[in-house]
């Protein structure tokens, strides 16, 4: 049986991570509901996947799950995720599993009871390729068009989506358009012409541009407090907030205390309390520094002094004990922070407002194609 003509469905994928694929895709599948329109998600293949309601389920797709409350399972929502060893399964020419079917019979199961199918890539368009799941190829596999998302510029832009255009266009799959994120409009309010310009060149329609906005990009330490797989020592005075900067802490205290920035969130060694105690007391001293820190991720599982530990609850300041080397913790803290969260509500609410006021809705959902009748 096919599927019903008016079920349609827009594959949204990005020139490479941290481009805001997946701001863009929620925003959009809010601004489809606040249309009255049924609308469904999936992510067909995923990379990094967390526990959802006892399944797997890719990171995206369970963020989708519990902002809009989805009542589909994991097994649609999020069909493939990548296990450890896969890859090299295929590559020596191993049976495995038909993944591309799967995500074909969850696509289906989706179409029966939505208006719109919403659908996340991964990465750039060729993320997947060594397994024969590409963006493109799951793009022309689910014969539905893609929107490109890329970030700020003028030249890196067009280059990204232009690249990224030719391997979806090689595979059959139609360029709806493009979309560029993190767009400094205060700065630079001619890109969006110069980027409507620059891309209509290649046949490709700029879509639509959404402005930086600090907020998006600055979460709160109450994310790093529920992400981190740590002990919080002192919780501070505000988890909403917003970090300005993550520093890491690998020079003597004077050094450190120049270069801190505002609103720091500070990698150290729990076992440099020389440098931990000099940034608590920039907090004591209300005269004193202009730039002090929001608080501390201790590494090294290196439990601070008692000593230290009340400097730090005399200053206020966050705090939080991590396993590992500071190389490891500052690289989990950054990929914490550069994800949405389900409970970053403010981070959310702005996406939803940003998206439904920066981008034209009805042009891109008249990008949105049905989905082909099998």
């Amino acid at each position: 049986m096919g599927q019903h003509p008016v079920t349609r469905q827009l594959f949204l994928a990005a020139t490479g991570q941290n481009r805001g694929k997946t701001t863009t895709t929620l925003g959009l599948f809010a601004a489809m509901r606040a249309r009255g329109l049924v609308t469904s998600f999936m992510k067909p293949v995923g990379q990094r996947w967390v526990m959802m309601e006892g399944h797997p389920a890719d990171e995206d797709a369970a963020l989708m799950h519990a902002v809009f409350e989805l009542h589909d399972g994991a097994e649609l929502l999020s069909p493939v995720q990548i296990p450890r060893g896969f890859t090299r399964k295929v590559i020596e020419g191993e049976d495995v599993e038909d993944l591309g079917a799967r995500i074909v019979a969850a696509q289906a199961k989706l179409a029966q009871g939505c208006e719109l199918l919403l659908l996340e890539g991964t990465g750039h368009a060729g993320v997947g390729a060594v397994i024969g799941l590409s963006n493109a190829d799951v793009a022309a596999l689910l014969g539905a068009p893609v929107i490109i998302v890329s970030e700020g510029g003028i030249g890196r832009p067009i280059d990204e989506i232009v690249l990224n255009a030719a391997l979806f266009r090689e595979r059959g799959v139609e360029v709806a358009g493009a979309i560029v994120n993190k767009v400094d409009l205060d700065a630079q309010p001619e890109l969006p012409r110069l980027l409507e310009k620059g891309l209509a060149r290649h046949g490709i329609p700029l879509l639509g541009v959404l402005p930086y906005r600090k907020v998006l990009s600055s979460p709160t330490l109450a994310i790093i407090q529920n992400g981190l797989d740590g002990e919080t020592l002192w919780p501070g005075s505000n988890l909403d907030s917003i970090i300005g900067r993550i520093s890491v802490a690998a020079m003597q205290p004077e050094h450190v205390v120049e270069r801190i920035g505002q609103d720091a969130l500070v990698v150290v060694p729990g076992d440099r309390e020389d440098v931990i105690t000099a940034l608590a007391e920039l907090c004591l001293d209300p005269d004193g520094h202009p730039n002090k820190p929001l608080g501390f991720v201790l590494s090294g599982g290196y439990r601070p002094s008692e000593r230290t530990l009340e400097t730090i609850r005399r200053a206020d300041l966050f705090a939080v004990l991590m396993k590992g080397d500071t190389y490891s913790v500052g690289a989990t803290v950054h990929d914490l922070l550069v994800k949405t969260h389900p409970q970053d509500k403010r981070k959310i609410d702005e996406i939803i407002r940003l998206v439904a006021e920066a981008l034209d809705i009805d042009r891109i959902l008249g990008a949105a194609r049905p989905i082909p009748l099998r």
